[in-house]
């Protein structure tokens, strides 16, 4: 078996990059505590090499153990990455230590795949369409229609059935033509569970080194004992920070009029359906008399309709469940499914559990909905996430004011029971100082709850100019994201500048069609706050609208401050500033991802500058070079522009294999030398950015000059303005 030193060699030469203090240090730390047993927290800035660096060590343990170990992301872009990208070069570069090529596969959730049985017309189809007859799409057929055409098509000749293979991508209205939820799944009753893209996926996934999946998998594995993940002894959870907001929102329920009734219409005709029917009618008139908020104590009304919905459901139940030895049948199975949703949230929901918190809000589309969440799941994650296996957690915003006492407390690693833990900051190799400006917006009066004002739209407008397009735009909501798209359009379109804006296509697609093209603008939000890698001249501004708070109504955010508050806590600060501080910190962190990257984080919220908890958010940040001179910023975006050296090549997906790898492709035969075209070297930071002066002060009248390299870098609470 090769040591981790000769391992960690080889991957970083085949991957084309130099070794880091950081890397090293951070691979370390994962053998040492898979050796041990002890928990993990790792705080690895931007450039760290983080994924290369669990990713070895892993490779090894399973290697030497025959033990699997399974790596649980977020987000869709860093699983692409782990398993298009860089496990394949790594299993490239460590055959010859090893001796055999390691394995990997990627395992997700059914609704990620095509179901086969669904295509062959086993399940009924989804109620807003019933297109599986169409045999052609004429020029007027609708955008759905010809979806759930090409699908087929596709379908016919994919080899992993993953729908992150498909691109462009198609609505989820349509892709819910030709996939299954896992309630809705026959199992191993299904006619064609031999030829099932998951089963095979999952089959795979029981023979290999390194399983990758999501935290939601993750969790429903770990929660619901449904076994679907391989027996393993180490878990590694990559944007850790995202680790809680993920799980709860997996374990968040929710129950509308609407469901009860598509519930009862899947069921079909009788006299159970007919009444479950009618407790819609009951459920909506409760919901209706209560505000949009909290709800501590369910009035009498709403628990009367909960209640006649859950025995009504379980009436239901009853009469759906197939008899021994019948023939499975995919309508019963939906029917069943929905049913046994409706059921078991009416039944929680009446249950009034201590942690639980119940809401009410309405949805322009599906009217009163009623949700149901935990505030703290803490408890959950230690007894069932780090209870048998050793757990290693991973980010470059892990912790707060160089403590990482928060997150731990989250997740269970604090208090009376709790497992011991290391943690550890191997920091970044990036000069955030002198690649980055973070500029405030100073000018502008603080956000209201209206929009985007006039000014603020201005100061996009101007920013994106500046800085000729190459503009990742962060919004706290979708509504204020598609606001600025919908002005910037009008206002850039006639200068050649694109505005996307999330929602247009899948999140990948619209990320490649940004660092392809520079004068490209990409608009969106929580998605595009964390696990958007653009590096290069393509992305140079980043624009943060506000300051991301919960939002003042915010049920769990509420509840949560209120708890801290009674145990003699500052519930805004352990809340709503850390949950800002984390946010900020990632979103600002897209900007530099290469040590060749410059630009400039914009915030548009002037309370950045002026609020007390401004000095702790602008502490959570990057250490950029701080400054709210608009003007000295317009200069640096425009050199900037003027001297960047063309985008960074971006790879399209291939075809996957069933367990979900790249396909192996044959590689082009490569040029003469003579016919490369040299590329630009990227112009000197005194070219673009500041020299941090030796007070705040106005810059130098004769234009923008590079930051000192030899200033010690103090924070940023005292440099700006």
């Amino acid at each position: 078996m090769p040591t981790l030193a000769a391992a960690l060699h080889a991957a970083v030469a085949a991957l084309g990059g130099a070794e880091r203090a950081g890397q090293t240090r951070m691979a370390q730390a994962v053998e040492s505590a898979v050796d041990s047993g002890e928990h993990l927290l790792v705080q690895a800035g931007t450039g760290t090499g983080k994924s290369l660096a669990y990713l070895v060590p892993a490779l090894l343990h399973a290697s030497s153990t025959g033990a699997p170990v399974v790596v649980a992301t977020a987000t869709l872009a860093l699983q692409g990455q782990i398993i298009d990208r860089d496990l394949p070069r790594l299993a490239e570069a460590l055959t010859p230590l090893l001796g055999r090529r390691p394995r990997y596969a990627l395992v997700k959730g059914r609704r990620n795949y095509v179901c086969k049985h669904k295509l062959a017309g086993g399940f009924p189809p989804e109620d807003d369409a019933g297109l599986f007859e169409l045999a052609d799409v004429s020029a007027t057929a609708s955008r759905l229609g010809a979806d759930v055409v090409r699908l087929r098509t596709w379908a016919a000749d994919t080899n992993s059935g993953d729908r992150d293979e498909l691109v462009p991508g198609v609505s989820e209205r349509a892709w819910r033509q030709v996939s299954v939820s896992a309630e809705e799944c026959l199992g191993n009753r299904c006619p064609m569970s031999g030829e099932c893209f998951v089963e095979r996926a999952r089959e795979i996934a029981k023979d290999v080194d390194v399983v990758v999946t999501n935290h939601a998998f993750m969790a429903i594995d770990a929660f619901e004992g449904r076994f679907m993940l391989p027996e393993h002894d180490v878990l590694i959870i990559d944007e850790a920070h995202e680790l809680v907001d993920r799980i709860t929102s997996t374990i968040t329920d929710e129950l509308t009029p609407g469901m009860v009734r598509a519930a009862a219409r899947k069921a079909g005709k009788g006299e159970e359906a007919d009444r479950l029917d009618d407790c819609a009618v009951a459920l909506e008139a409760a919901l209706e008399r209560l505000p949009e908020s909290r709800i501590d104590g369910i009035p009498e009304q709403l628990a009367l309709a909960l209640a006649t919905v859950r025995d009504a459901a379980r009436a239901l139940q009853t009469q759906l469940k197939p008899a021994s030895g019948e023939a499975p049948d995919g309508a019963r199975q939906v029917a069943l499914a929905a049913v046994d949703e409706v059921f078991e949230t009416g039944e929680r929901m009446l249950a009034e559990r201590d942690l639980d918190v119940l809401w009410n809000r309405l949805d322009p589309r599906r009217g009163p909905v009623l949700h149901v969440a935990p505030m703290s799941v803490a408890t959950l994650v230690r007894d069932r996430v780090f209870s048998n296996r050793t757990v290693i957690l991973t980010s470059a915003t892990l912790a707060l004011g160089g403590s990482f006492d928060a997150l731990a407390g989250t997740i269970g690693l604090r208090g009376e029971g709790a497992p011991p833990y290391a943690g550890i900051d191997v920091g970044s190799p990036f000069d955030y100082r002198g690649q980055a400006i973070a500029y405030v917006a100073a000018q502008l009066p603080p956000p209201g709850r209206s929009g985007l004002s006039d000014a603020a739209l201005d100061e996009i407008e101007t920013l994106i100019r500046a800085a000729g397009g190459r503009t990742l735009g962060l919004f706290s909501s979708m509504r204020a994201a598609r606001e600025a798209a919908e002005a910037m359009r009008d206002r850039l379109g006639e200068s050649g500048f694109e505005i996307l804006c999330q929602g247009d296509d899948q999140v990948p697609t619209l990320v490649r069609a940004f660092a392809r093209e520079p004068t490209t603008c990409l608009f969106g939000t929580l998605t595009l706050w964390q696990g958007v890698d653009v590096p290069g001249a393509s992305c140079q501004l980043v624009l943060i609208d506000r300051i991301p708070f919960p939002r003042p109504d915010d049920p769990l955010a509420s509840a949560r401050t209120e708890a801290i508050g009674r145990m003699g806590g500052n519930g805004f600060m352990a809340v709503s500033a850390t949950h800002a501080a984390l946010r900020l910190a990632q979103g600002a962190g897209r900007l530099i991802r290469g040590v060749e990257d410059r630009g400039v984080v914009a915030f548009l919220d002037s309370r950045m500058v002026s609020a007390r908890y401004a000095g702790f958010l602008q502490r959570s940040l990057p250490p950029f070079w701080p400054t709210t001179d608009r003007a000295l910023v317009l200069q640096a975006l425009q050199r900037l522009d003027q001297t960047a050296p063309p985008p960074v090549p971006v790879a399209e997906p291939g075809r996957r294999t069933p367990g979900g790898g790249p396909e192996p492709v044959v590689p082009p035969p490569r040029r003469p030398r003579s016919s490369i075209r040299t590329v630009p070297r990227t112009p000197s930071l005194s070219q673009v950015t500041l020299r941090s002066p030796p007070r705040p002060g106005p810059p130098s009248p004769k234009g923008i000059r590079g930051p000192s390299r030899t200033t010690r870098n103090s924070g940023m609470g005292s440099t700006w303005g």
